[in-house]
């Protein structure tokens, strides 16, 4: 997996020998694709595979990202600095947005920002 290390505060951590928190609860493309309202704005954790990736949009990568939850071909799309492959089983943490619109026709009801990935 390709790794780009989007914030100085994980990198700061990683040195001074700390962990970067996680969210706690493990949830899923099912779940989150609900758009739980009191989810939003809270970090989310992920697992699943890296389905598709669309590089350096708007300053940031937009991935495809699914875990066999909900219907056939459900998926969540996740943004994040950091540039997994298609195919990577990879557990995911990002901050959960409802209703995001980025202009131009591009909206998403359920989007986790700012991803951070680690393989599984």
């Amino acid at each position: 997996m390709r790794r780009v290390i989007g914030s100085g505060v994980v990198l700061l951590a990683m040195l001074a020998g700390g962990v970067p928190a996680q969210a706690d609860e493990l949830h899923t493309v099912e779940q989150l694709s609900q758009a739980p309202a009191e989810l939003e704005g809270e970090e989310v954790r992920l697992e699943g595979i890296v389905g598709r990736v669309n590089e350096d949009i708007m300053g940031r990568n937009f991935i495809h990202f699914v875990d066999g939850t909900g219907s056939e071909g459900d998926y969540i799309t996740i943004t994040s600095t950091e540039l997994p492959e298609v195919g990577d089983r990879v557990s995911v943490t990002g901050t959960l947005i409802l209703d995001r619109d980025f202009g131009a026709g591009y909206t998403y009801p359920v989007i986790i920002e700012g991803a951070r990935f680690s393989e599984r």
